[in-house]
């Protein structure tokens, strides 16, 4: 409406300015005198610029119908097609505006706009590699869904445009969430260009969250020769792709298979605690304790996780006690003070019943990073040492409100996992989840909810049931159980 308005405003504008310097010029006076050939002539101001005028308008259809006497000439020639050219040159101007246009309007995203000026450039213009291709792209942005992909499927009999095509396509069946159409689609994208780090990284998504981990693999060596990934990169990623491939061979009962693949995934990443813990149980059923040992030991010397104390328990799980915990100091010898190797020993020595000990090995832990698992542990030593009841419901108490401790985070989203997966399953990233303690941390309830165990500790009431264990806090017997 006001572009509208605007153009009218300019038409009048300029009206008034062509009158009144046609006034001018009559006012003027004076003018123009020709003398030719015998004959003088005398124009005045006005006069002499509509002859003006006249001539140029001459001028230019003489050199439309020279140009047009030449492709005759040419024609007769044997120049079959040279009248066509000059007529279509007309057309081919017109063509080319409004791809022009629409390019201009695609990229300041009037997609209607644009759709209608690439519609006018198909139309005059012989060129489908361009107009087919901004007609596709013009009615994605429009939203006319359809007509893009008709616009596509027209490109894929091009050797020319079936890339873009396909690119086209993959992503609007991404869009609509058809996400096996759209792994064939990156499959073969990627197959016409193995080097486009875009269509690399989709299909790798897309194998991944299909499980695809043998097509992940190879996906991820494409990565790697195209030079879109480090070489630490790739060995770590690879290392997550192998691990998933050897589950998966293990959920389907083959356990030679099954082995080769998680030894290999841990020779790939030794610090990747799944890999790590895999191989070690692998090697075990192998028969091989020494080197299921010998694994978990460079594993926990890398980062000392509760997984590879489970692992390293199953390694021997018919022992006593008191094997156990003289086993498991070749486990945590290099990281005596570490938070994790302090409350291990803390719940073996609970398991061996030396709650003296094991309040020793927990240290000032409950004081200085009290979590979830280290008051749980404390309140089992408590009541071990025949502490009142009182007392171990104190310790139960602050676990309520207590951190969590290092869990299985996605440093993509922060979400909290309760056991380790190479795809996030809140937002879908890859290789994203860490072992570390998670950004949330929980408070006192508004209501005081949490100090109940301690209000109803009188000793004529009757002793309440044990509280559930919360699902990330560790039993304290849970290596004994783990071997059996």
């Amino acid at each position: 409406m006001i572009w509208s308005l605007a153009k009218a405003v300019l038409f009048l504008l300029i009206v008034a300015a062509l009158t009144l310097g046609a006034g001018i010029l009559i006012d003027a006076g004076g003018g123009l005198q020709i003398a030719a050939a015998g004959y003088e002539f005398t124009l005045g101001p006005l006069q002499a610029l509509i002859v003006l005028a006249v001539l140029i308008l001459a001028l230019w259809l003489v050199m439309k119908l020279a140009g047009l006497l030449v492709a005759i000439l040419r024609f007769l020639n044997g120049d079959e097609t040279a009248i066509s050219r000059y007529f279509d040159r007309n057309r081919e101007r017109k063509g080319f505006q409004a791809l022009t246009e629409g390019m201009l309007a695609l990229a300041a995203g009037e997609g209607r706009l644009a759709l209608n000026r690439a519609i006018k450039a198909e139309k005059y213009l012989a060129e489908p590699h361009l107009t087919t291709l901004l007609v596709a792209q013009a009615a994605e942005a429009a939203g006319d869904t359809r007509r893009a992909t008709e616009a596509y499927k027209e490109l894929l009999a091009s050797d020319t445009t079936r890339f873009v095509a396909i690119r086209g396509l993959l992503n609007q069946k991404l869009a609509e969430g058809d996400a096996e159409t759209a792994l064939k689609l990156a499959a073969k994208a990627l197959e016409l260009k193995p080097k486009h780090l875009e269509t690399q990284d989709i299909l790798l998504k897309l194998q991944a969250e299909s499980r695809d981990w043998k097509g992940a693999r190879a996906t991820l060596g494409a990565k790697l020769k195209a030079g879109a990934l480090p070489k630490d990169v790739y060995r770590r990623r690879d290392a997550v792709l192998a691990l998933q491939q050897a589950q998966g061979v293990l959920d389907e009962g083959a356990t030679i298979e099954a082995r080769e693949a998680a030894i290999e995934a841990n020779k790939q990443s030794p610090d990747l605690i799944p890999a790590a813990a895999m191989a070690s149980r692998a090697l075990a059923d192998k028969g091989d304790k020494k080197a299921a040992t010998r694994v978990l030991k460079k594993a926990y010397d890398a980062k000392p996780h509760p997984d590879l104390a489970a692992a390293f328990a199953e390694i021997e799980p018919d022992e006593t006690p008191a094997d156990r915990l003289k086993r498991f100091k070749t486990l945590t010898a290099n990281h005596p003070d570490h938070e994790e190797t302090r409350l291990l020993l803390a719940e073996l020595n609970i398991a061996a019943e030396d709650f003296p000990q094991a309040r020793r090995a927990l240290g000032s832990i409950v004081e200085t990073h009290p979590t979830r698992r280290s008051l749980a542990i404390m309140a089992a030593i408590e009541r071990g040492e025949g502490s009142d009841d009182a007392v171990v419901r104190g310790w139960l108490a602050k676990a309520l409100t207590a951190p969590r401790g290092p869990q299985w985070c996605c440093d993509k989203c922060q979400a909290v996992h309760a056991s380790w997966d190479p795809i996030c399953d809140n937002c879908g990233g890859f290789d994203t989840l860490s072992w570390r303690e998670p950004p949330e941390k929980t408070g006192p309830s508004a209501t005081g909810a949490e100090t109940l165990p301690l209000m109803v500790a009188s000793p004529k009431a009757p002793e309440p049931p044990a509280p559930t264990p919360e699902p990330d806090v560790i039993d304290v017997e849970a290596i004994v159980r783990r071997g059996g």
